[in-house]
């Protein structure tokens, strides 16, 4: 897969405060890669620093071939941003504001109004095209700013925040535009969210930022491994677990941390899922009554608050 982004220890300070520090990460051409962190962890920063508005003091950044510092208008000329605020002219109908974006895109007019079309059609705005967007819910204005991203055919899409402050089903609307454009022409998305649930479904790797750093990447099972290598296993017994079925189970091989919880459950963390049957004979033979077994691998929320709350960066 070729590299879309390339970004080696860059650093950026808004005055004294550094808003990246270290910042390293690389995206392959084609892929969904989410963008993770708290308020303040330099997530927005990330973004304009790639698109050449903001200048680094430090490191080494490569996007579509180009280095932002220099090359910032050929970038932004293949890119497409969605601010976390929809960034519309209110006063315009929706197909005015497609217009004019358009005309700052070195687009023909041609090409503006057939681009339009297609677009207000696929965002369900046909009928709506000829409104203010003064009158339009959170949710339309959303779908009209992603429109707008989209006009000129970027090969490479930075969503900040796309879904905030919308209710669940005009989100889900959003949601399913991401997965649908994602999927064209090989086109790159960079995703900035607080939605973990929502990274999970969009996107092919996720990124999680702490204190202007990127502290772990990859797919969700890659940061499983590194953040959480032991999986959780609950066995739900009839009964309270006693002591002799806890120490029966301590020192079965691949058993750590074994609890025995108020509700007549044991827990324990394994090193692999083959150690589960040799459990269950143990305790079936030990006579105890196990109503389920439940394995729980950690969560996409499990391992953002793992790091966000590590003492350092893993």
């Amino acid at each position: 897969m070729s590299e879309v982004i390339g970004c080696k220890h860059v650093s950026f300070k808004y005055n004294s405060v550094h808003a990246l520090k270290d910042f390293s990460l690389n995206v392959n051409r084609g892929e969904v890669v989410a963008l993770l962190g708290p308020n303040g962890a330099g997530k927005t920063t990330s973004i304009r620093v790639l698109n050449g508005l903001l200048t680094p003091e430090s490191g080494a950044i490569n996007v579509l071939g180009f280095d932002p510092r220099q090359d910032g208008a050929q970038i932004r000329a293949r890119t497409g941003v969605l601010t976390e605020t929809p960034a519309l002219y209110e006063r315009l109908t929706a197909r005015q504001n497609l217009t004019f974006f358009g005309s700052l895109s070195d687009l023909s007019r041609s090409e503006v109004e057939e681009r339009s079309n297609r677009l207000l059609e696929v965002f369900n705005l046909q009928q709506r095209s000829q409104d203010r967007v003064e009158t339009f819910s959170k949710g339309m204005k959303q779908r009209l700013a992603l429109a707008r991203a989209l006009l000129h055919d970027p090969e490479l899409l930075f969503l900040d925040e796309p879904t905030s402050d919308l209710d669940p089903e005009a989100a889900k609307q959003v949601q399913d535009l991401i997965l649908e454009i994602s999927g064209h022409d090989n086109r790159t998305v960079i995703l900035c969210t607080h939605r973990l649930l929502e990274a999970e479904k969009l996107c092919d790797r996720v990124a999680i930022m702490k204190n202007g750093r990127v502290a772990a990447a990859g797919t969700l099972d890659e940061l499983r491994s590194q953040v959480f290598p032991m999986l959780q296993v609950y066995f739900h017994l009839v009964g309270k677990a006693d002591e002799t079925l806890v120490k029966l189970l301590s020192q079965l091989p691949g058993a750590n941390e074994v609890k025995a919880l108020s509700d007549g459950e044991v827990t324990l963390s394994v090193d692999s899922e083959d150690r589960i049957p040799a459990m269950v004979s143990a305790l079936v033979n030990a006579g105890a009554a196990i109503k389920a077994v439940e394995p729980r691998r950690a969560t996409l929320e499990d391992i953002y608050l793992r790091l966000q709350h590590a003492g350092e960066e893993m």
